[in-house]
């Protein structure tokens, strides 16, 4: 599949395009223009290295929800073994827009759950472009209490806009699975480690994202609402989504600045979406340390532990 641009990134689509034409004209003629595209080649790294070493809140937002960004099923064959998916949540229905099962993370038997997005129009209908209902949420809930009875790890991988909001989610109580689950992860009696892939939205992802230890992809983002809905609420035009973005702090390494990330993981030069492969080994890398940190820890001292990580949050320690 053809690389997309987004906006900002039309300087190196332009050279990329360059690129192509050369190439297209060195197999289609007896020239070497080899050193030509090599020259080319080494202005777009220079390039894209300029451009994403200065990017702004909003084009990192637009960048953790880039259509080409793996999601969890293009992660989960990369990062686990023997994965086996489970289904429904045994009182309503599946929801396909959350993904889970039984899995192998280096060795370890995990269970493994994240939100999935869905590439064509006819997938992202059936997932709900990412966003559950409440019965993907209770579905969560059922496996990390199946989890929490065999002795498993839970693994999360975050990536929705938000829990959907529609009528029907209201009349089955979509307040009600996400405080449930909430309630619940806090005092689950096995590690949890959780993972910001893309765009970490609301209590949507929060409510599987209670956790011992929380990740963060380079350029993925986590906040309490959309910059565009921050900016419709405060200043009644979304249009300000740029400001919005900027005020709200919702980056992985401004976040981490404030203590509520345990770890930023770096993405490859443009993106995960440019490098899937590369990008899957640093985070089953770093899932593999911090679930082995964890799983040295007594049940007692991980419940007090993720206990006073919860109680930290937005404590101030200035003078």
């Amino acid at each position: 599949m053809p690389l997309q641009f987004l906006d900002f990134e039309q300087p190196i689509a332009e050279l990329e395009a360059k690129i192509e034409e050369l190439r297209f004209l060195g197999d289609d003629s007896e020239l070497n223009i080899a050193e030509e595209i090599e020259k080319l080649r080494a202005k777009s790294r220079t390039l894209t290295i300029s451009i994403f070493g200065s990017l702004t809140p909003w084009q990192i937002t637009q960048l953790a929800r880039h259509p080409q960004r793996p999601y969890t099923l293009d992660y989960v064959p990369l990062l686990f073994t023997e994965f086996q998916e489970l289904h429904g949540d045994r009182m309503y229905a599946d929801d396909q827009a959350i993904v889970g099962g039984l899995a192998r993370l280096s060795g370890t038997p995990v269970l493994v759950i994240g939100q999935q997005k869905g590439r064509d129009t006819k997938e992202r209908v059936r997932r709900n472009y990412g966003m559950p209902k409440p019965e993907g949420y209770r579905k969560a809930r059922r496996l990390m209490l199946t989890a929490e009875r065999f002795g498993l790890p839970v693994v999360t991988l975050i990536d929705t806009p938000g829990a959907y909001p529609g009528v029907g989610s209201e009349e089955r109580n979509q307040s009600e699975a996400i405080a449930r689950n909430l309630f619940d992860m806090s005092t689950l009696g096995v590690p949890i480690v959780s993972c910001v892939i893309g765009e970490g939205g609301s209590g949507g992802a929060l409510a599987i994202g209670v956790c011992d230890r929380l990740l963060m992809l380079q350029y993925s983002v986590y906040s309490v609402i959309s910059p565009e809905g921050c900016a419709s609420i405060l200043w009644k035009s979304a249009e300000l989504r740029e400001f919005a973005a900027e005020a709200m702090g919702i980056t992985a390494d401004r976040l981490a600045r404030l203590n509520l990330v345990d770890e930023v993981i770096p993405e490859p030069l443009g993106g995960a979406h440019r490098e899937p492969q590369a990008m899957a080994e640093s985070l089953r890398l770093a899932l593999t340390r911090q679930l082995g940190e964890l799983m040295e820890l007594g049940q007692e001292q991980l419940l007090a532990s993720r206990q006073r990580r919860l109680r930290g949050f937005g404590v101030y320690g200035g003078a």
